[in-house]
């Protein structure tokens, strides 16, 4: 994962400590859901809104953080951020072993999670900028995205494991490690930040809550980008979760074969994420991502046509290759470009900005197409999902456009 690019030792432990955590979170991955059945006897209804309304209200308590994070120091806040999910998840553990753990603490949880997890997103978006020239951003976003994929492939089979040998709660517990581990990690990158821009005014107004999407939406190339991520993301996790339906149920699938059916695929991730680097360079950055961005739209409406038996489970299997081998190029390319088009006084607010749009847009085109599948059938508002998205790269920058100007020198470690 190296691709022969030396990026330094705090980037080092930066990488490190973004593998670390995300391998928790992979390991957890279902844990909440199981917790809530198998403990708590939650229903349907509860299940769901442990997913939607956890990240709803997460989104929302960050909205006001985009803004107050701009103008402090990242490395404190991103060291802040996983100490907070590591004391919140911990919770969850201590609570189950006195025998006092409710659905509402379980709901609390997630929203802290989920708020944390977008203010440190966008916070180590500012922090990357200050560690690495503008040349090395693709390589380090690379990076990241080909760590992502692995803990994809390893995390949820360790996690299935330790669940069914220990149970759910055990895995919030690796989880929750993963996220001092993270924050010890993160203070070990030590070295000099340079210091935050200064505020004009002295108090965070009502206004400065909307500088994110005011400054996205300005941007002649930001804009489009921003929408076709939002658009995708919903519309993609909206078509997964009714597959989750179709497969489990009116096809018959085992659990383990749907797990198979995205597990094996993320090698494409794998794979897209070492071409992004050499692409760009042969083709150009913008080329990349109209590109890509493109080829990964024209997947999703083969889940569709999914049916019964080995040719069903190959079929997901090879659309979900074709897709995430797409979206491993597409991502890190889209990191890069868009911290390239973003001033460094506005990074935290712009990505918190985004992270927030596209967790609610995800929340509501989820919940219409769980209403949709329940009108039309899974199979029909899964094909109306993926037709959709054949739309999404005309939300595509249409040129390229310079990185933005600064006017004070970047400082580098």
């Amino acid at each position: 994962m190296g691709n022969g690019h030396r990026l330094g030792r705090r980037f080092g432990w930066l990488w490190g400590a973004y593998g670390t955590s995300a391998l928790g979170t992979w390991l957890a991955f279902g844990a909440f859901p199981l917790i809530a059945v198998q403990v708590l006897h939650a229903g349907p209804a509860q299940v769901a809104a442990l997913s939607a309304v956890g990240a709803a209200v997460g989104a929302a308590v960050a909205v006001p953080l985009g803004p107050w994070v701009e103008f402090r120091r990242k490395r404190p806040v991103l060291i802040g951020a996983d100490l907070a999910r590591f004391a919140a998840l911990l919770t969850i553990p201590a609570a189950f072993a006195f025998g006092v753990l409710t659905f509402v603490q379980l709901l609390l949880v997630s929203v802290v999670v989920a708020a944390a997890d977008i203010t440190f997103r966008a916070a180590s978006g500012a922090y990357l900028k200050t560690l690495l020239p503008a040349e090395h951003l693709l390589v380090a976003n690379a990076r990241f995205e080909s760590t992502t994929w692995t803990t994809t492939i390893i995390g949820p089979p360790l996690g299935g494991a330790a669940i069914g040998l220990l149970g759910p709660v055990a895995t919030v517990v690796a989880d929750a490690v993963s996220y001092l581990l993270s924050a010890l990690g993160i203070r070990a990158t030590g070295g000099h930040e340079p210091p935050p821009g200064r505020r004009e005014a002295a108090r965070l107004r009502a206004g400065d809550l909307l500088d994110g999407w005011r400054y996205i939406l300005a941007d002649a190339t930001l804009r489009p980008l921003f929408l076709n991520t939002a658009l995708f993301n919903g519309l993609l996790m909206a078509a997964d979760a009714l597959l989750a339906v179709l497969m489990l149920g009116r096809l018959g699938f085992t659990s383990w074969q749907y797990g198979l059916a995205f597990a094996v695929p993320a090698i494409g991730g794998l794979v897209g994420s070492r071409l992004a680097r050499p692409l760009v360079t042969a083709f150009g950055q913008h080329r990349v991502l109209v590109v890509s961005g493109t080829l990964r739209a024209v997947w999703p409406v083969g889940l569709a046509f999914v049916g019964p038996g080995t040719g069903g489970l190959l079929l997901v299997m090879g659309v979900e290759l074709g897709l995430i081998l797409c979206c491993g190029v597409f991502n890190p390319v889209q990191a890069t470009y868009r911290l390239e088009r973003t001033a460094n006084d506005r990074v935290t607010r712009t990505l918190s900005a985004w992270s927030v749009t596209t967790k609610a847009a995800t929340a509501l085109l989820t919940a219409t197409w769980g209403v949709l599948g329940g009108l039309l059938g899974p199979r029909t508002a899964i094909g109306l999902a993926g037709v959709l998205l054949l739309a999404t790269p005309l939300l595509l920058p249409r040129r390229a456009a310079a990185p933005v100007p600064e006017p004070v020198p970047a400082h580098h470690a």
